[in-house]
């Protein structure tokens, strides 16, 4: 009997980090246009967190239940290192085309988009 109730308990274990993979995943998505930064750090963490969580899962399969929720954090989190990675790239141009002051003039940036267009 004991190993009956013992069995029950653990097919409804939820993974250890799911939830935190799933916040950090959509985290990571909301705030790429912090230059590109602190989304790319959210979505390391995070996929740093699903693969362990992963790996747990492929353990004993069975035993979890949320693997769906560390599945969608997963995919959040790709996503969101891949926005984040393409601002910091664009951030970047923008500072070696524009420099820092000249990113304050809204008019100087859309004469020299408009040349660099242009050619």
């Amino acid at each position: 009997m004991e190993q009956s109730n013992f069995n029950n308990f653990e097919t409804g274990q939820k993974l250890p980090n799911a939830t935190a993979v799933l916040i950090l995943g959509i985290l990571s998505i909301i705030t790429c246009c912090c230059y590109g930064v602190l989304g790319l750090i959210l979505g390391i963490v995070a996929l740093f967190l699903a693969n362990k969580d992963k790996a747990l899962y492929a353990i004993n399969p069975q035993a979890y239940t949320n693997y769906s929720n560390l599945n969608i954090g997963r995919i959040l989190a790709i996503i969101g290192i891949v926005l984040n990675v393409v601002y910091l790239i664009l951030t970047v141009w923008m500072i070696m085309t524009f420099g820092l002051e000249g990113m304050q003039d809204p008019q100087a940036v859309q004469e020299k988009m408009r040349e660099i267009m242009g050619q």
